[in-house]
């Protein structure tokens, strides 16, 4: 009954959606490519399981995995906030999420008591800063539909402040035909750890048999080979244990 059963999880599809992140996932060449899509296809190799990858816009992603069964978002930064909403494989990346300012806009950001002085601080919808920083109790965010649209209002000067993973700063900036040199840190202000976020209704046993495939994508190097090649040194490796920004 056992056999029956795996057998069964693996031959029925599984969605996995993602959105358009560099350098995590892109389409690229008429191709779905990226860190995060290499990740994937991978462990769904291990697993023997069939699997659809979609490019949707965030907050679609964010809310069918909350409600449809056999579903999966990556890449997701698991935070408190989300722990209960969904079931968790990774991490697959660790970074840190910082506020940037442009070079020589003589701005001295330290506090989010210093960031509340600015009018507008664009952050795409339903992403773990935005979260975090509307717990924080800003009143001046600005929710944006895409990491694209934030990256575009601060080249153009809409919002001073652009609010970056250390991870996608390089390909955020490099979109809009700028380059780390024209931003400057002011200060980080949480840890984020990127997961597949797999939906409550989705088999635990898969689940599980994910998590010991990507625990095994540890262990033989795969993983840091993968994190070289797309993040060059500016990536911690995760750890083996599932992680959670607190």
């Amino acid at each position: 009954m056992l056999l029956v059963s795996c057998a069964s999880v693996q031959a029925s599809e599984l969605r996995l959606y993602t959105e358009d992140y560099r350098p995590f996932s892109f389409i690229q060449g008429g191709k779905l490519t990226g860190m995060a899509v290499e990740v994937v296809n991978l462990l769904a190799q291990r697993t023997g399981q069939n699997t659809r990858i979609e490019v949707v816009p965030w907050t679609r992603g964010y809310n069918k995995v909350q409600s449809e069964a056999n579903t999966g978002l990556f890449a997701t930064v698991r935070t408190a906030q989300r722990e209960t909403l969904f079931q968790w494989v990774g991490p697959i990346a660790v970074g840190h999420t910082s506020f940037y300012a442009r070079r020589n806009a003589g701005l001295n950001v330290k506090s989010f008591k210093d960031v509340e002085r600015f009018a507008t601080l664009a952050v795409p919808k339903q992403w773990y800063s935005y979260e975090y920083l509307s717990a924080q109790g800003l009143k001046n965010l600005f929710g944006v539909a895409t990491p694209q649209h934030m990256a575009r209002m601060f080249k153009h000067g809409r919002t001073e402040l652009l609010v970056a993973s250390n991870l996608a700063l390089d390909e955020m900036l490099t979109q809009e035909g700028m380059s780390r040199d024209d931003v400057e840190l002011q200060f980080t202000f949480m840890a984020n750890h990127s997961y597949i976020a797999f939906s409550k209704t989705t088999d635990p046993q898969l689940v599980l048999r994910w998590q010991q495939a990507l625990d095994e994508l540890t262990r033989d190097g795969t993983l840091e080979r993968i994190h070289q090649r797309w993040f060059a040194s500016t990536t911690t490796l995760p750890v083996m244990a599932p992680q959670a920004t607190r």
